[in-house]
């Protein structure tokens, strides 16, 4: 959920090959709603796929208390209509998070092979939400040499690593609080992001917003379809927390995630043992799991510990095309291997361990997470209250640690939020099951980050304002960032049609373990899974 991973580790980012003439932005003509009041313009020169789309800016309150004080500026993007003809309105999109900056989320739609229906029946509107990228965005001083291992705690190995993790966590709060100078750290809430959706959608002169959300979007999603329920048209939640926050108990659900989805990675690995040699069978596999990270508790290599592994192991999960990197980064552990571990962090795009010399020295670079970290932070303990006593993590740690021995004592262990200085601005959004049937539920089976349980949840609350979509798939992500045929075409049907299933679907898994795509092709579609902010 989250930057490019919530633990900072994900795949190698290639170069994004600029969009074919035809999806470049271009005004897409009359809007049913009104005029259109974003003066569009060519996209900031960091924005990658900045060619083919335009971007603008909305303005919104930064308090909606106080609608007329204070204001901030949301950036957004589009790749407009291919026909104006059929075009439906507008599909506004968040890639994740929170903390996922989705300017660029229109071009990696279009590289994933987004339908041509549905191309041509919306602009595409990307948008960094409040506090992150290009919109009044947020920093905690996070810097490169800073002993900060991302937004997931590290896996606490007894009791005394929990106490340790907590007058951590209180540092990072405090860190916070002292560089939010402008203010704004308070006003991130999922609430508020959804009211600047509401925004955006009066600027751009429509009545009704679809919307495709994935991750944390799920989230986001949710508080929109609950707090503006005659404004939504056709909502696609991809990958679902479970309601309209990433709070505690879906933090904690990491863990249950990583249990479920490990053993589709050691299955793989298992029949790659001559190559790898990680596990004969796929038990003798987890097995070994344990023992590397037991050993790397005891000895770092090269500065990554057993915290750092599981960390590793778990953003892995993400997608097959993580499974072989991973694979070779472990592999170097266990020949002790110091250039092929450097080389294989690398690969994963893990963080490379500071020194304790260096960490405690510190340096002013920012690091370049530092944002996207700063964010997910705020939104996540804006949002809903979690525990503030030291006492109640190290009892949930240690029953986590035995429920979900690969990863419980990581998802469960305490963060910045127990010590948050920030009071929240509102209570959170509830999700509201009266309104129109146009929410569509995606959800692997077996999902690291947001495993099927969550979508369970979502699909409850929502009521009969739902349809769930369950792919008997693993990986996160599910419309154009996996393969599932049944799941394509189904969530394609409705974004053109309007064909909603008359009751839950279940989609078998693909027949085939990938996807026949030559190496640019894997690599632009690997870069896009990457921007998913788990």
């Amino acid at each position: 959920m989250t930057g490019r991973r919530i633990i900072g580790a994900a795949m190698a980012v290639a170069t994004v090959v600029g969009l074919a003439g035809t999806t470049a932005a271009e005004p897409a003509g009359a809007r049913d709603g009104g005029a259109d009041d974003v003066d569009w313009a060519a996209c900031p020169d960091d924005v990658q796929g900045a060619e083919t789309m335009e971007c603008g800016t909305v303005t919104v309150p930064l308090d909606y208390r106080d609608p007329g004080g204070r204001t901030i500026e949301i950036a957004i993007s589009r790749i407009a209509s291919t026909d104006p003809e059929a075009r439906r309105g507008i599909l506004m999109l968040n890639p994740g998070g929170p903390g996922g900056s989705g300017l660029r989320q229109p071009a990696d739609l279009v590289d994933l092979g987004m339908p041509a229906t549905a191309l041509a029946a919306y602009d595409l509107i990307g948008m960094d939400p409040r506090g992150v990228g290009h919109s009044a965005p947020v920093s905690c001083g996070f810097t490169v040499d800073q002993d900060y291992r991302g937004n997931l705690p590290p896996y606490a190995v007894d009791d005394a690593a929990v106490i340790e993790q907590a007058e951590a966590s209180k540092a990072i709060a405090d860190q916070c609080a002292e560089n939010d100078s402008e203010g704004i750290l308070p006003h991130l809430t999922t609430a508020n992001a959804a009211r600047d959706m509401d925004r955006i959608r009066e600027a751009l002169g429509e009545d009704t917003v679809s919307y495709f959300g994935l991750s944390y979007g799920t989230a986001l999603g949710s508080a929109y379809a609950s707090l503006f329920p005659e404004n939504g048209d056709r909502m696609i939640l991809d990958s679902n927390v479970g309601g309209t926050a990433l709070d505690d108990d879906g933090h904690r659900r990491f863990a249950l995630g990583m249990e479920a989805t490990f053993p589709e990675f050691a299955e793989w690995a298992a029949r790659r043992h001559e190559s790898y040699g990680l596990g004969r069978t796929p038990e003798e596999v987890r097995e070994n799991y344990f023992r590397t990270a037991q050993r790397l508790d005891e000895r770092p290599f090269q500065g990554f510990d057993g915290a750092h592994f599981r960390a590793a192991v778990f953003g892995s999960l993400y997608a097959e095309s993580l499974y072989g990197p991973l694979s070779q980064f472990w592999q170097s552990i266990e020949l002790g291997d110091a250039d092929g571990v450097r080389r294989g962090a690398g690969d994963l795009d893990l963080a490379v361990p500071a020194s304790s010399a260096t960490a405690s020295q510190g340096t002013a670079e920012l690091s370049p997470y530092d944002n996207m970290w700063s964010a997910f932070r705020a939104y996540t303990c804006n949002d809903t209250d979690w525990p503030e006593n030291t006492a109640t993590y190290r009892m949930r740690v240690a029953w986590d640690r035995y429920e979900y021995p690969m990863f419980g004592a990581a998802a469960a262990n305490v963060n910045p939020c127990a010590f948050w200085r920030h009071d929240s601005v509102g209570p959170p959004v509830e999700i509201v099951d009266e309104g129109p049937r146009n929410i569509l539920i995606l959800q692997n089976t077996l999902d690291p980050a947001t495993p099927l349980k969550g979508g369970e949840l979502a699909r409850e609350a929502f009521g009969d304002r739902a349809r769930m979509v369950s792919v008997e798939e693993s990986g996160h992500g599910v419309y154009l960032y996996d393969d599932n045929p049944c799941a394509l075409n189904i969530t394609t049907r409705y974004l053109v049609d309007g064909q909603m299933p008359d009751t839950d679907v279940v989609c078998e898994g693909s027949a085939s373990s990938g996807l026949d795509l030559d190496g640019a092709e894997q690599r632009r579609r690997d870069e896009a899974l990457a921007r998913l902010n788990r």
